[in-house]
């Protein structure tokens, strides 16, 4: 029957180690003296394999029922075997015995060694008998053997003893730590429970900060009695503008909780650049620590940054005038504390911008609907009424002008012509199924081929069909959309003759789209302003800006008076490169 244990056995390994040794030194006694033949190379193949299934056992932790004594044993039936097989005392591995006697030793220390020698010794005596002239040998070797064994065994029994005195000893003094830290860890584990709790279940930005501060300065100092009189000061700062701003705090004084700091020297920037906590003693020589009231009396701190990837929050800030108080174990104690921190934060912030696209989703399907008002109204719907009076014009001629009327009739078909091309493609725009089946590149030439029937406007497109493909269907909807607004753009205000649409990979993750036409251009400082106030005449740039951020892009536009416009779109294909295009330049 077969046991598993949580942990090896030292004997095990120790006995498997010694047999390998010896069985090594078995193979070149043998071919020493030339025994390597394979009635007497049975016996040792026979201990090799004896060996691997020991090695596999103590490898998987298990054990068999009585398990040291088959090891012993089976170690005096093979080697007795061996002994035999490779001529006994004429044999080159005479002193073959030694094997199970260090086994014996190693499990069963002074008496196991002894009784295998003692039983070795028989089959050696034995064997001298029947050799003529070899019984003072076999003497010898055994009368060896058992004088081994008795040192084996008690450098056996040395060592477990010091053995078994390090492990009680180790014990006590675990049991003695387990015991004086139980209450301590007991606290500090219902401290990061209750911040686990606080953080999991609230997406708001203040009650994470709050809960945090608090935790902290529990499971810091989990003694209640100690906790209003701890000196411990601490902050949560967070990016707002640009500007690492206090978002909670403990201990700060009224002109503390009104600083500002870039973060561009000393300790803050050094944890926000390395992503590393950060153990500090240098407070007042610090530039911008330094301005903070209450860390004046403090002589140690503690930065830890909520950062994620390349998303950077803040920091979780914390001083204390003990130059020793943040030690290891507390300083460990913060690292979870602030790594659950940022998830809770990274939370709120989601849920955050999940209400800020709702509403934006709410206010561009608005603008959608709006334009598509805007563009009935001042195309097909204004065609219409043209349609209608000139049919009531050819009902009035009919009568008294037949040639005039059939001419305004033939006007009258072109002007429905017109009419029924500028609804499809309106209706393209608002829908182009080419996009879904043909992909981007197919979608923008189809709208450039409508938009020379329609409008008889030039546009030449250059898209790089390789980095079109590398592209989600639902940014090559967006991108199509910032490509259809701003032709449309150019077509109706820049009187341009060409307008060429380009998309094409600019360095490694990077994408640039450019729409660039030769029109009037425009006045890049007043459209700016006009942008700032939402005016009708910029919601053009308004919905292609919106559009840019929908696939996490950079717009930039170039524009001047009579020098045509160019519209840039710098699209990310990754996480890295969304944080290279974003990240501001030096």
């Amino acid at each position: 029957m077969m046991r598993k244990y949580d942990s090896p056995y030292m004997a095990d390994w120790f006995a498997i180690s010694l047999r390998w040794v010896m069985l090594v030194s078995f193979t070149v006694s043998l071919g020493l003296g030339g025994k390597l033949a394979l009635f007497t190379s049975l016996p040792l193949i026979l201990l090799i394999a004896w060996n691997l299934t020991m090695t596999a056992l103590a490898g998987l932790n298990m054990r068999v029922t009585f398990h040291r004594v088959i090891s012993v044993g089976a170690d005096l039936f093979l080697v007795g075997a061996f002994y035999l097989a490779q001529g006994s005392l004429r044999g080159p591995a005479f002193w073959a015995g030694l094997l199970p006697v260090l086994t014996g030793a190693i499990y069963f220390e002074i008496l196991g060694a002894l009784i295998i020698s003692i039983l070795f010794a028989m089959l050696v005596m034995y064997t001298g008998l029947q050799v003529e002239g070899n019984l003072t040998l076999a003497g010898i070797v055994s009368v060896s053997q058992v004088i081994l064994s008795l040192i084996f065994g008690f450098l056996s029994y040395s060592m477990s003893g010091k053995m078994r005195v390090n492990r009680e000893q180790l014990k006590g003094v675990e049991e003695n730590k387990a015991f004086s830290h139980a209450a301590v860890q007991t606290e500090r584990m219902r401290a990061i429970y209750e911040l686990t709790l606080a953080l999991s279940s609230s997406l708001s930005y203040t009650s994470v900060l709050e809960s945090a501060l608090k935790v902290s300065a529990s499971a810091l100092n989990p003694d209640p009695t100690q906790a209003l009189s701890d000196p411990l000061v601490g902050a949560v700062m967070l990016f707002k503008e640009g500007k690492l701003q206090v978002g909670s705090a403990r201990r700060f004084t009224t002109a503390d909780m009104r600083v500002a700091f870039d973060a561009e020297d000393g300790i803050l920037k050094k944890a926000l650049d390395e992503g590393d906590p950060v153990h500090f003693t240098n407070i007042q020589s610090d530039h911008e620590l330094s301005q903070i009231v209450a860390f004046r009396t403090c002589k140690s701190g503690y930065c830890f940054p909520l950062r994620s990837g390349y998303n950077i929050y803040g920091v979780l800030l914390f001083a204390h005038p003990d130059p020793e108080y943040f030690n290891t174990e507390r300083s460990n104690l913060l690292d979870i504390i602030g790594r659950q921190s940022v998830i809770a934060i990274q939370n709120a912030r989601l849920y955050q911008d999940l209400v800020e696209e709702k509403e934006r989703m709410i206010e561009v399907q608005e603008e959608a609907r709006k334009k598509l008002a805007r563009d009935l109204h001042d195309g097909p719907t204004q065609s219409v009424a043209a349609i209608a009076m000139r049919l009531n014009i050819i009902k009035r001629m009919m009568t008294k002008d037949v040639d005039g009327a059939s001419e305004e009739v033939v006007k009258l078909e072109e002007l429905a012509q017109r009419t029924t091309k500028e609804i499809r493609h309106m209706l393209f725009t608002l829908r182009p199924l080419i996009l879904e089946s043909q992909g981007l590149a197919a979608a923008v030439q189809s709208m450039a081929d409508k938009m020379l029937e329609t409008y008889n406007q030039k546009v030449s497109v250059n898209i790089d069909q390789h980095v079109a493909t590398q592209l989600e269907m639902g940014k090559q909807g967006v991108i199509f959309y910032i490509i259809e607004e701003a032709v449309n753009n150019a077509r109706k205000h820049a009187a341009a003759e060409v307008i060429a649409v380009r998309m094409r990979e600019i360095e490694k993750g990077v994408v640039l789209l450019e729409i660039i036409d030769n029109g009037a251009g425009f006045d890049m400082k007043k459209m700016a302003q006009e942008y700032l106030k939402r005016a009708n005449s910029s919601l053009g740039m308004v919905n292609l800006r919106e559009r840019a951020e929908l696939v996490n892009g950079v717009l930039q536009i170039d524009a001047a008076l009579g020098k045509g416009t160019k519209v840039q779109v710098y699209i990310p294909l990754n996480e890295e490169a969304a944080d290279r295009i974003h990240r501001p330049r030096k």
